[in-house]
């Protein structure tokens, strides 16, 4: 009986607990009531008192106009309004420094334009290694980190400096080099200065072995990226797009401290131009004569010093179109409109001359040029004489990129452009490719001919060109021309179908007897029939 009598007081103790515990939360959670009695409150009475204490609470603020406007100015005030407000000001405010400085003009690596992508984005895209900010820290880039590092390594090791006179040097240059490049810079400031001084060396390395040699630089002949063949074509490759691309006052910065003078110019150019020569697509090396030069004896004479080089990939620009060629304008179009001359993917418009079988139908001869300027094309009495060019797998990559910086630098001509466009309009078909190769003019290492159809064909889509403004605008007026005289076409019809084998020469000059001698035959036939002998 007692037991039963406790558990029946336990449980009452409990429940009362769990009583308290509910109506304390309740008090907690509810808005602080008025101090009167509890048992007094009535919820109906106590609803039309707060009615009316906020109508006339109203009633005075409207009867006082200057306090009444106060308060709707505060009310109309919301936290997120004035927040809102205040970002689209600071937004204002950094497009107005942005259009005060003077940064635009220093722009020079870009990234590659979405209409450009749509032809080939592999083309731009680096699969080894990432050099400056755009793909920085790419997972399936990071395993050439550790060798980037090594190059550091080796760079100091060589020549006994320490890291800060490198670090300290670069960051002197942090604006100028950030202003090179498109779109801000998630970097902080030593981020973007180690990423520099670490890939600017790398690139260093790798231009002066290539010269002088990896093993005199210290490195193992089996050193799997400063020795192996296989591995410095993808590298080329790669450091020769647009994205890809570091500063050339960085690298001329880095090489001259290496060798004890940081404000050398001109070297760097003239190892980059050497270390991508395997990639002109030329049929001489341009380099051949002093390819076996060391770096010591390399002159600091930069030949495009005065143009101002920005970076490898315009140093190899410039290098393939050197003493390049300058259009003479045409007087008839106004300056101030040459832009009205643009034109975008319009095959219509870039249609600059007619196929080969077609040219050829309408007499004009095919003759390999023999330069190593690819761009030097010249037309002399109906034959059209173009240099030699080399297409492998990435002729490709090269070409969109060179495509590519012409197309953002305003700085820039289009002479690159004007001379893929040019082929474009010759190269047609399979059996265009297989002419031109026969004469020597085309030596492509793909697959088939019908490859380098579509390489041209697609090198040119989404292209912003300037017709009037390209060098070779003239030459294929002037190959018009010739093939809009209708002589022309008749004696090449005439050739290709009578005189294209000696056989044929004979049957047609037997023809030719034949028929002067039926006419022979029939004039003296008349005359003797009206002068009949006597």
């Amino acid at each position: 009986m007692v037991q039963i009598f406790n558990e029946d007081l336990v449980s009452w103790y409990l429940i009362t607990l769990k009583l308290k515990e509910t109506v304390i939360a309740r008090i907690q959670q509810s808005p602080i009531p008025t101090p009167t009695a509890p048992s007094s409150i009535d919820p109906e009475k106590q609803h039309q008192e707060h009615l009316q204490i906020r109508q006339h609470h109203h009633q005075r603020i409207m009867s006082n106009p200057e306090t009444g406007h106060k308060f709707e100015e505060k009310t109309n005030k919301t936290p997120d309004h004035s927040e809102w407000v205040i970002n689209i000001k600071e937004k204002l405010d950094q497009a107005r420094r942005e259009n005060t400085t003077s940064a635009w003009s220093k722009m020079c690596i870009y990234r590659v334009p979405q209409c450009l992508l749509k032809s080939d984005d592999k083309a731009y895209i680096p699969r080894t290694v990432s050099l400056g900010p755009y793909h920085h820290g790419r997972r399936d880039l990071r395993t050439m980190d550790r060798h980037k590092w090594r190059a550091l390594h080796r760079v100091l090791k060589r020549t006994q400096h320490d890291i800060s006179l490198y670090l300290d040097s670069i960051k002197e240059m942090e604006q100028h080099a950030r202003a090179c490049y498109e779109g801000t810079i998630s970097l902080s400031s030593n981020e973007f200065v180690e990423m520099m001084v670490l890939d600017g060396c790398f690139i260093l390395e790798l231009f002066r072995g290539a010269i002088e040699g990896f093993k005199k630089l210290g490195y193992s002949r089996k050193d799997p990226i400063f020795a192996m063949r296989a591995s410095m074509h993808s590298l080329q490759r790669d450091m020769i797009m647009l994205e890809n691309q570091i500063p050339l006052f960085i690298l001329d910065r880095l090489l001259g401290l290496e060798n004890g003078d940081p404000h050398q110019r001109g070297l760097v150019a003239k190892l980059a131009i050497q270390f991508f020569d395997p990639l002109m697509p030329t049929d001489e090396s341009l380099t051949s004569s002093s390819s076996s030069s060391s770096f010591k004896n390399l002159t600091t004479f930069d030949p495009f010093a005065e143009q101002g080089g920005l970076h490898c990939l315009d140093v190899f620009r410039r290098s393939l179109m050197r003493v390049g060629p300058k259009p003479e304008p045409k007087h008839w179009i106004n300056r101030w409109s040459s832009q009205a001359n643009l034109v975008v993917a319009d095959k219509r418009r870039q249609q600059l001359v007619h196929c080969v079988t077609v040219l050829r139908e309408a007499g004009v001869k095919f003759k390999k040029e023999k330069t190593d300027r690819f761009w030097d094309i010249k037309f002399k009495d109906g034959t059209l004489s173009i240099p030699r060019l080399l297409i492998h797998d990435g002729t490709k990559s090269l070409l969109l990129n060179l495509i590519a910086l012409e197309q953002c630098h305003l700085d820039c001509n289009n002479d690159i452009t004007s001379y893929v466009i040019f082929m474009d309009n010759l190269i047609n078909s399979p059996a265009d490719v297989a002419y031109l190769h026969y004469h020597g003019i085309i030596e492509h290492w793909l697959g088939t001919d019908g490859e380098v159809v579509d390489l041209f064909n697609r090198l040119s889509e989404e292209v912003l060109f300037d017709i009037d403004g390209s060098f070779l605008s003239q030459l294929s007026e002037q190959v018009n021309r010739y093939y809009n005289y209708r002589w022309n076409a008749w004696r090449a019809s005439l050739r290709h179908n009578y005189f294209n084998n000696p056989w044929a020469i004979i049957s047609f000059l037997a023809a030719v007897v034949l028929l002067l001698i039926t006419f022979t035959q029939t004039f003296y036939a008349v005359y003797s029939y009206y002068k009949p002998l006597s």
